[in-house]
């Protein structure tokens, strides 16, 4: 698929990686970003290894291509960083980001305009970008398992089946419509943090040890900024017959919190979905979505003891860890 000039293309998704394997370090992230700055102004930061970049004034002001102006970001992102990157190229956001996940590294992946329906009508359901686990499973059970049948569908049985607004939001992006914006500099939707074994890993006790490392880093980074999580994603990247291989999933939190214990749960049940008894796995990464101001945040009032002492005992930690460093209080799991 080949775009050209403004009719073209003209959202990048980008996904950077370094030459060894992982995605790049905060200070080589923070270079990539100012590298695409350079080039477009409209840049919207997707940590820990990705953005969105509207270039459509750059394509004019270069006079490349969607492809060609990749090829320059993708020559510049190594030359100066050690950095490579899958691109993915598409008339609005949600086409761009799609188009990234079929990118190898050191490629550009281009959807034309025109094309987006098309290009996404094979996929699953659950690829669609909005539609979460539960959602796909409700629209399988009605024989709408690909975004083709999801797009052919009436829009009043979409709604029917899963709302208003959702049924309406999820007919327009199987057809290919997204009516959000590359947001420059806007605040961040996510935050990640990775672990990373020195070789391939088997034990699923460590597994899980490092789970819950990042959990206590992401929640006590969450709580020291003032903000809450709506739902949590772990990639796993292990060893298979062709090198390594990562795999993602998502879920949604019962509701939006920064409490570490909550997040430890859930980030167990989604890395047990893996199902991956003995995979030899050399990195586990956990990124906390949907973020949000706390104070605006509702919580559902348990009235459970275990669970309130649980977060007096955060609170005190925390204070603790701001007086006398990250390392100063760990749970019992990590302690030893």
């Amino acid at each position: 698929m080949n775009g050209s000039g403004a009719k073209g293309p003209c959202v990048l998704s980008l996904r950077f990686l370094r030459t060894a394997g992982g995605p790049p370090d905060s200070a080589d992230y923070t270079g990539l970003l100012a590298l695409l700055g350079a080039l477009t102004p409209v840049v919207e930061a997707a940590p820990p290894d990705g953005a969105l970049a509207d270039v459509s004034g750059a394509l004019r002001y270069f006079g490349r291509d969607a492809r060609g102006l990749a090829s320059l970001i993708r020559v510049r992102a190594l030359a100066l960083h050690g950095v490579d990157c899958a691109i993915g190229a598409g008339s609005n956001p949600l086409v761009a980001r799609t188009a990234a996940r079929r990118a190898a590294p050191g490629t550009t992946f281009v959807v034309d305009r025109g094309e987006e329906a098309a290009f996404l009508a094979p996929l699953p359901a659950v690829a669609l970008d909005g539609v979460g686990a539960a959602t796909a499973r409700t629209l399988c059970g009605y024989g709408l398992d690909s975004v083709g049948r999801i797009a052919a569908a009436p829009l009043a049985t979409l709604q029917r089946i899963t709302g208003v607004r959702t049924g309406r939001e999820v007919w327009e992006r199987a057809r290919g419509i997204d009516r959000t914006r590359v947001a420059p500099n806007a605040a961040a939707r996510s935050i990640a943090a990775e672990r990373s074994f020195p070789c391939d890993e088997l034990a699923p006790e460590r597994h899980r040890r490092a789970l819950l490392s990042l959990t206590e880093e992401l929640g006590a980074r969450l709580r020291g900024e003032g903000r809450v999580c709506g739902s949590l994603a772990v990639s796993v990247r292990f060893a298979d017959r062709t090198g390594y291989a990562t795999l993602t999933r998502s879920r949604t939190l019962r509701e939006p919190t920064a409490h570490s214990a909550a997040l430890t749960a859930l980030a167990y049940r989604i890395h047990e979905s893996f199902g991956l008894q003995r995979a030899r796995v050399r990195g586990i990464a956990l990124r906390a979505e949907g973020l949000a101001d706390a104070g605006r945040a509702s919580r559902q009032l348990t009235f459970d003891p275990a669970d309130e002492r649980t977060r007096r005992i955060e609170e005190v930690a925390d204070r603790l860890r701001e007086r006398f460093g990250p390392g100063a209080v760990k749970p019992a799991g990590l302690a030893a």
